[in-house]
């Protein structure tokens, strides 16, 4: 009976769909699942179960670390053991929107040219880049987290993953779809209360296991602050160049959002 009542929960439902968009982790569909929310993904009903998706999945990675740690590698070879896990039970679903907001947004054309080279599956030249900088810097910045120990370099990891989807929502809280189609205008604007509530969560999940893994509370509120102006910046970001967001504007504003954290948390 139990079991029933929590698949039914409207929570657990939630985190089963977000799970769901968010990774490739084999989620069985629920009970209480009606055939529309099979179909179309309520972002404002899931918002508060985006953190803690977020935090299962980073905890797969945090997994991955520890493995390697007690297998006896290196840090710079457990490092990219756990960024390459992240991206496999994500199917570099961020990183495929960061490549495409970084090919519309930094080439010289009109907002309807750029919007057209942000659908197209082609990897330009600064889309190979952004995925290029940003995963040495990923592997780099754990590698050097995970000098303080595999507990806390774990519990950034789990952090930084929470934090980092639910600040990502900023883009559909603070901009509308940019095109008539696609992920983003699927998803609509998010209303504030629920990015709030989203973000809150997040942001405890975050401070949380910060603290467990020892960076102290300063670092902690620090990274929350860090990943909200990320996100607002990439927010501002497409504003101006596309006049709106897209799905890739929201996977680009979560991987910014994840490397400030790491960076915050690695500061000393």
């Amino acid at each position: 009976m139990m079991r029933v009542s929590a698949a039914r929960s409207p929570f657990v439902v939630a985190l089963a769909e977000a799970l769901r968009f968010y990774s490739r982790l084999p989620v069985p569909r629920l009970p209480a699942e009606t055939p529309l929310t099979q179909e179309a993904l309520d972002f404002p009903k899931i918002a508060p179960a985006i953190p803690v998706a977020g935090a299962l999945i980073g905890a797969i990675a945090a997994l991955a670390i520890l493995l390697a740690h007690a297998l006896g590698f290196g840090t710079l070879v457990a490092a990219t053991l756990a960024v390459a896990t992240g991206m496999a039970v994500t199917g570099a679903l961020h990183e495929d929107g960061l490549a495409d907001a970084a090919d519309g947004f930094f080439v010289k054309a009109s907002r309807e040219r750029r919007l057209e080279i942000m659908r197209d599956s082609r990897l330009g030249t600064f889309g190979g880049l952004a995925l290029i900088m940003t995963a040495l810097l990923r592997v780099a910045l754990i590698a050097d987290l995970a000098l303080d120990g595999p507990r806390a370099v774990a519990m950034a990891l789990i952090a930084a993953a929470a934090l980092s989807r639910a600040a990502g929502l900023m883009p559909l809280a603070l901009l509308f779809p940019a095109r008539r189609d696609g992920a983003g205008a699927t998803a609509g604007r998010l209303p504030v209360p629920a990015f709030t509530h989203a973000v809150l969560i997040g942001c405890g999940i975050a401070i949380v296991f910060a603290l467990v893994g020892k960076f102290g509370a300063l670092r902690a509120l620090g990274a929350c602050g860090a990943a909200l102006l990320a996100a607002w910046g990439v927010s501002a970001l497409a504003e101006h160049k596309i006049g709106g967001q897209t799905g890739d504007v929201a996977g680009a504003a979560q991987v910014a959002c994840e490397l400030v954290c790491y960076f915050v948390l690695a500061i000393g």
